[in-house]
């Protein structure tokens, strides 16, 4: 299309000021902008277009100041015009006068659904080629106008998040070009818009603008052929623009950038020619999921929907039933959007893991791939979590067994039914069939209320870590519930690390083993030696731990004690020969109580029991695990970090640490229901048995009587 033809719509600023704040750019600036100056500034701009196409102009209004921006007025392609819904209602009223421009000019108008917002040209660009259309989302459109303009339009349409809050329209940080060439900033957008643009545009035809390019705008263009007229420009964009051909004509607009536009803001191009290639495609994909539970108590509702912004996707609350009692259940229907099908699975993947599932009407059976290779899964298998999982096979909800996070779904069938298990990759067999998707899965999570989990024994955590509660309080709670599991038949597991005999915690761990308060103990090799040379020698790491002071030669204890331990053969027999008499692991052996000790790099000899071979040392952690009421981990970081990825839910974690960041880290993981303990490990266990020794056993008394 010649120069000549090209036609521009613009508004004349007779009634523009800043009379609100509804970007960035308006904060500080209510009425601060110049009459004169504005006036004389479009009217610069109106005559530097005028001189390469033709203008129009549409008559402004009172009660509308923001009128004079009509890159937003809507979107042009053709003879069709789509009408902005303007997000902000202070933009609002100035949908019919530009409705009535283009009816008057002979466009067919498209009009969307009334809470669908779409701001027109300001979020979408064409390609100067006519190859598709870039459509923004994030701030002021919605993802959900997407589709609507592929199929209007008869166009592909790639849909780019906006990120930064300044640039709120696509148009304010992205300008096509002519001869496919683009001018942008790319912090703006989203990983994800980014590559989509690399996909799309050469690099040899990106122009990256830096900030302070940006800041001023020169993203926000008019492209008339070779020429683009823009607010200001560096001399280094001026440079690269030369480079390929483009010459800069700047046009001061300082006074519309106070309320966040410039050159392109205040146009609208309404000659684009509709060009012979592929048309109506859009990537959006959309899903309505169901939320239900004590949406409102638990924040669940507000996780989920910011999830799904955060995640690059859109979202519409199609539903919402409010609880009508404090103990009553909600329930969310929501509809949710993203540019692509590759962003909705990362999407639904988080958003099943908080419980969603899909309409009754709508789920379909779980998809499944057969593996090619052992120990490799097809590269779109489900990642497991910690809940309770069921997949629909054959039209029916089979539970996951084995449940625990990071795995692979493995069905197969059996004369009564499918079978569907959790296994990690190394585990997965030739032929094995994987579930691979979103489809047909759904996690079970529980629905508590505010009261039922303020009963909870370990609500006194409940708002989190905190080294300022007091420890005899916690302590007591953990007591009693220690009590109760063991009085019920239940099973604790101790995780711990060295730090537990040198802080003179060993005693009393040998104790809660005594009385029957452990079921299994896990480790490293290096609780186990410093337990046994405290045992032998009656030292730790050299230090004596009654007098706490260095002994003479102390230094080589812990290697005397494993040669000990060696020559025995193994910890059970140290202690079936009389040469282990007292501590952890001699009352782990006269207590019948297994424990696992998983080697590493550093340790010293190692003991004969510790297991070296790591997939060895996990799969017995995992063994151990199973059936766990309460896991106490009591100072080590990464054996707890370890044994919380394969714990499922449901399973109380209590981690006991002085520095706050071990125990935050571990808190937060998401991995297991915890608490956290902020204090030293010694002082804990001793606080703790001595709590238990006051306590009655209620649970034991009432089964006798």
């Amino acid at each position: 299309m010649s120069a000549s033809s090209i036609r521009f719509l613009m508004c004349a600023p007779d009634h523009y000021d800043v009379d609100y704040v509804i970007n960035p750019w308006m904060e500080g600036n209510i009425h601060k902008s110049s009459r004169d100056r504005a006036v004389e500034q479009w009217q610069q701009l109106f005559c530097v277009l005028s001189e390469e196409a033709t203008v129009d102009l549409v008559k402004p209004q009172m009660g509308v100041p923001d009128m004079v921006f009509t890159a937003n007025a809507g979107l042009v392609l053709g003879k069709t015009a789509v009408l902005s819904r303007f997000y902000h209602k202070e933009r609002q009223g100035e949908e019919p006068f530009f409705q009535q421009w283009f009816e008057e000019n002979g466009f067919r108008v498209h009009v969307l659904p009334k809470d669908l917002p779409f701001e027109g040209a300001g979020d979408a660009l064409l390609d100067r080629e006519g190859r598709w259309l870039w459509a923004g989302y994030g701030f002021r459109s919605e993802l959900d106008s997407h589709p609507y303009l592929a199929k209007w339009l008869d166009i592909e349409v790639l849909s780019l998040r906006l990120m930064d809050e300044r640039f709120y329209h696509l148009d304010t940080c992205f300008c096509p070009l002519t001869d496919g060439y683009l001018l942008y900033y790319p912090p703006a957008f989203d990983a994800y818009s980014n590559r989509l643009i690399e996909m799309r545009v050469p690099p040899s035809k990106r122009i990256a603008v830096g900030e302070s390019d940006a800041v001023n705008f020169a993203c926000n263009a008019v492209n008339i052929d070779r020429l683009v007229v823009m607010n200001k420009a560096t001399d280094d964009l001026k440079e690269r623009l030369a480079e390929v051909g483009f010459r800069v004509r700047e046009t001061p607009l300082t006074e519309f950038l106070k309320a966040g536009g410039a050159a392109k803001c205040l146009t609208l191009r309404v000659t684009e020619p509709i060009l012979p290639v592929p048309h109506a495609i859009a990537t959006v994909e959309s899903r309505t999921i169901r939320l239900e539970g004590h949406l409102l108590d638990s924040g669940l509702i507000n996780r989920a929907l910011d999830f799904i912004v955060e995640g690059g996707g859109s979202f519409q609350v199609l539903n919402f039933s409010l609880g009508e009692q404090r103990q009553s259940t909600s329930s969310a229907e929501v509809r949710v959007t993203a540019p692509s099908h590759e962003v909705m699975e990362s999407i639904m993947s988080q958003l099943i893991d908080m419980g969603a599932m899909g309409l009754p009407q709508e789920v379909c059976d779980c998809q499944l791939e057969t593996t090619t290779l052992p120990g490799v899964a097809p590269d779109d298998f489900y990642v497991t979590t910690i809940y309770p999982t069921e997949i629909r096979v054959n039209d029916q909800w089979v539970r996951v067994e084995h449940q625990r996070m990071d795995g692979a779904i493995v069905v197969s069938p059996t004369p009564e039914g499918a079978i569907a298990q959790c296994k990690l990759l190394r585990d997965l067999q030739l032929n094995d069939q994987v579930v691979v998707g979103v489809e047909g899965i759904r996690t079970v999570r529980k629905t508590e209320s505010r009261e039922q989990r303020n009963a909870q024994e370990f609500s006194f955590m409940g708002s989190g870590v905190s080294s300022e509660r007091r420890v005899e309080l916690v302590v007591e709670q953990i007591a009693w519930d220690l009590r109760r599991i063991r009085d019920q038949s239940g099973k604790v597991v101790v995780v711990s690390g060295p730090v537990a005999i040198h802080t003179g915690g060993g005693e009393h761990l040998a104790k809660l083993i005594r009385e029957g308060y452990v079921q299994a103990l896990l480790g490293g090799n290096a609780i186990a030696v410093h337990d046994i040379e405290q045992a032998l020698m009656g030292t730790s790491l050299g230090m004596d731990m009654k007098r706490g002071v260095s002994v003479r030669g102390g230094h080589r204890h812990h290697l005397k004690a494993i040669n000990i331990i060696r020559r025995c053969g193994n910890i059970h027999k140290a202690v079936e020969q009389g040469v282990l008499t007292n501590g952890i692991f001699y009352e782990c052996v006269q207590k019948g109580v297994p424990f696992s000790l998983a080697g590493s790099i550093r340790d010293d000899g190692p003991l004969p029991d510790t297991k070296m071979d790591l997939i060895e040392a996990q799969s017995d952690y995992s063994r151990l695990i199973q059936g766990a009421d309460m896991i106490l981990m009591l100072s080590s970081m990464l054996h707890s970090i370890g044994v919380g990825n394969m714990t499922p839910a449901g399973v109380k974690m209590v981690c006991v640490d002085i520095n706050p960041a071990v125990v935050t880290k571990l808190s937060d993981r998401g991995s297991v229901e915890s608490v956290g303990v902020v204090t030293d490990v010694g002082l804990f266990l001793s606080l703790l048995v001595q709590q238990l020794g006051k306590l009655t056993s209620p649970y034991r008394i009432a089964q006798t009587v």
